[in-house]
């Protein structure tokens, strides 16, 4: 067989493998509005639906687990899961990861803080001995470890983390600026929370699958097609419907 149908050959077994097995791709993520969320049972939010556009370009079919992160991280340790939406490249999980080239989006985080008791900085130094909100199994860049005195808290749910926020339980909360604005409004809490407008770090977000046969090829599929999709008008719809350029939270 010539070079080029083994590779075209191979790269159809790598996409349409698990149609043929009669299974589907298992794909996890947390609550994590608006990239990738529910709402009255239905998935939803940027990058879940740019991703379930791609896959469906590909001919793969996909079956989506929304769980806390932790719990994410351990079904993907545990072989329970295909792949993890929304996740950060961390060279830790290299060996076990594999990571399209193409980024689904790019978080910005930021640290929010209630009105009643700010924590004016210009340095993340100036935070030392406070206790920042976080969630479990995020990873906040070089923030915990660059910046030593820093006390890390974690809490249940993003929704949990503002209402320890405006109780003082914690001193601020660091989190994606979209995400954390968002919340705001849904929890009516405007009044009382308020963000810096420092960003402390940036991060890009990935599908990542676990380094099995054949889904290397995927992952380069799924990067070309990914790719492709961003330049249509789709893509922009989808754009300005999740992020800053709606005017309306949907």
């Amino acid at each position: 067989m010539p070079v080029i149908a083994q590779l075209l050959t191979a790269v159809l077994f790598a996409c349409l493998s698990f149609a043929a097995q009669g299974e589907k791709l298992r794909i996890v993520t947390d609550p994590w509005a608006p990239y990738a969320y529910e709402e009255n049972g239905q998935a939803k939010g940027l990058d879940y639906e740019t991703t379930a556009i791609v896959f469906q370009r590909l001919g793969v079919e996909v079956e989506w687990q929304f769980l806390p992160w932790k719990r994410c991280l351990m079904l993907l340790d545990q072989g329970q899961a295909d792949g993890a939406l929304d996740i950060f490249h961390n060279h830790e999980r290299d060996n076990s990861l594999l990571y399209p080239s193409e980024p689904l989006s790019e978080v910005e985080f930021v640290m929010f803080y209630a009105k009643a008791r700010p924590h004016p900085f210009t340095t993340l130094g100036e935070l030392k001995g406070l206790t920042i909100g976080t969630s479990p199994g995020y990873l906040y860049g070089s923030v915990f470890k660059d910046t030593t005195g820093l006390k890390r808290e974690d809490g249940p749910s993003h929704e949990a983390n503002f209402g320890k926020l405006v109780r003082g339980r914690i001193d601020l909360l660091i989190t994606d600026r979209r995400v954390g604005q968002r919340l705001l409004k849904q929890l009516q809490l405007q009044d009382q929370v308020d963000q810096y407008p420092t960003v402390i770090a940036r991060e890009s977000q990935y599908l990542a699958i676990r380094r099995s046969a054949g889904m290397d090829l995927l992952g380069q599929r799924f990067s070309a097609e990914l790719r492709r999709f961003k330049r249509e008008p789709a893509y922009a719809a989808l754009v300005a419907r999740y992020t800053d350029k709606a005017k309306n939270v949907p």
